[in-house]
């Protein structure tokens, strides 16, 4: 069966319920997965009672937690780290998320990988805390900052796309998201799932479903910056007037405008993100 736009069901055109859902995903915790009952037993002995089940929510953070308090409280230096399939298979995680958590461990100084060995405990020293951190923070900055240029990539032409797709009921959606936005903001909350799913809804009425998944990725990075930076006075109401920018030309049907408009809205969180939290 296909939809009227001739999409298979998986693609039929998401709604503002879709958005909204994915937009929960992001803000509202939820159990992702459990330990697994069919491990091979020695396997299950051995890492079982050092684990807990790992939240959708910056599921590599999660996973680097546990693997932190496993070597803190049973781990030595010099000591082997399970493998990399081990511990997806135990946490029933990806690879990936497997292997961000040990690059993460490794810039704190708690691991590093040996060639031919594998994962090794390192001997904690307070040179390499610090010089680790120091590393650690640099990074940081730069992976944010790379991560709001693609924003600055992705978004600009989701809005110009948005200018020319959007229907009617699309346009109403984001005025609807904007009202409750701004009634929050009136009432001292800072609106960050509204913040979110605005930005879901230009995505949406770009007409292209495949692009939700790279922004859902994306959001997710980003979602510790957007909630501390929507803390800071001002701007909520910054954000609120960007989003109005953008709907206005979207409603206009402006390209050039809805373009420029998300542009400098991503700007502007740019340079609050990088000089207040990096």
């Amino acid at each position: 069966m296909t939809s009227a736009r001739g999409w298979s069901p998986f693609f039929i055109h998401p709604t503002k319920i879709f958005a909204a859902r994915l937009t929960m995903e992001l803000y509202c915790p939820r159990w992702l997965v459990h330990l697994s009952d069919h491990l091979e037993p020695r396997l299950a002995t051995v890492l079982k009672p050092d684990f807990e089940v790992v939240r959708k929510n910056k599921v590599y953070e999660e996973v680097a937690k546990q693997i932190e308090r496993l070597i803190v409280n049973k781990l030595h230096p010099g000591d082997k780290l399970p493998s990399e399939r081990e511990l997806a298979e135990t946490l029933r995680v990806s690879r990936s998320s497997i292997r961000d958590a040990i690059r993460s461990l490794e810039l704190i100084g708690l691991v590093e990988p040996r060639q031919g060995t594998g994962t090794i405990v390192r001997e904690a020293s307070s040179e390499s805390v610090h010089n680790s951190f120091a590393s650690a923070l640099k990074r940081r900055r730069e992976l944010v900052s790379e991560l709001l240029d693609f924003r600055k990539m992705l978004e600009p032409p989701l809005a110009a796309r948005a200018a020319t797709h959007a229907s009617a009921e699309d346009i109403s959606e984001m005025e609807e998201i904007l009202q409750r936005q701004e009634e929050k903001q009136s009432q001292g909350d800072a609106a960050v799932a509204e913040d979110a799913e605005f930005h879901y809804s230009v995505a949406l009425a770009s007409d292209n479903s495949v692009v939700l998944k790279v922004l859902d990725l994306l959001m997710d990075l980003l979602r510790d910056t957007r909630e501390r930076s929507l803390q800071l006075d001002g701007r909520p109401q910054k954000s609120l007037a960007g989003h109005r920018r953008i709907l206005a030309a979207i409603k206009r049907h402006d390209v050039e405008a809805a373009k420029a408009a998300m542009r400098r809205h991503i700007e502007d969180v740019e340079e609050i993100v990088l000089n207040n939290f990096c």
